[in-house]
């Protein structure tokens, strides 16, 4: 079983912690991982996007000049593609992007993926995390003295609104409760902080 230091909230080590082999040690498989990236990036579109095909943009009722002798190609409308103010020809359409994954699949993409950060050394484990008070500042010196000033993720065990908000401002940073995990936002950041409590609570959900 892996083990991690946990550390305080200056940085000061204060004890060690052993993680789940299932969850935190399993074996990373690439293909499953850019399954789960690719879903949820997927999944995030509205697929809203719509254009108007010569069908829908107003005027191009009459034909602009007659069929024969005038030298032109043969045009039926100025609502064609080809001409300024035509309809788009196969522009997007309202769709739907949705991509659906099975369990066995999603947990194993996100036990790669927090064991991939564990092996690397970019998986920090504090004993607690959380403000007195609505301040940016004490996240941010926190973060500093954890050694994840980069890109981060913070995985709370609740979702507690003061220390929530206090990360809010902080550049590179978003937080997330450990029930809220994806694969996409644990491979998208430089260093995972978690709270020893959040380590818990995900291996009573899946270990």
């Amino acid at each position: 079983m892996p083990n991690v230091n946990v550390v305080d909230m200056t940085g000061k080590q204060v004890g060690t912690i052993e993680l789940s082999e299932k969850v935190f040690g399993a074996e990373v498989n690439p293909a499953v991982l850019h399954t789960a990236v690719r879903a949820y990036l997927m999944n995030q579109r509205q697929g809203t996007q719509s254009t108007l095909t010569r069908t829908e943009v107003s005027g191009g009722g009459k034909k602009p000049w007659k069929q024969k002798g005038t030298g032109h190609a043969r045009q039926g409308s100025t609502r064609a593609p080809q001409w300024t103010h035509g309809g788009i020809a196969l522009g997007p359409k309202p769709r739907e992007y949705r991509v659906t994954l099975n369990r066995k699949v999603r947990r194993s993409a996100l036990f790669g993926a927090l064991s991939q950060k564990v092996a690397g050394s970019e998986f920090i484990v504090v004993n607690a995390i959380a403000a007195e008070d609505y301040k940016t500042k004490t996240m941010t010196a926190m973060l500093k003295a954890v050694g994840a000033e980069g890109k981060t993720l913070v995985v709370l065990a609740d979702n507690e609104q003061k220390t929530v908000k206090s990360f809010a401002n902080i550049p590179g940073v978003k937080t997330a409760q450990y029930n809220a995990l994806n694969v996409y936002d644990v491979l998208n950041c430089e260093k995972v902080v978690i709270a020893e409590g959040a380590v818990k609570k995900i291996e009573e959900v899946y270990a």
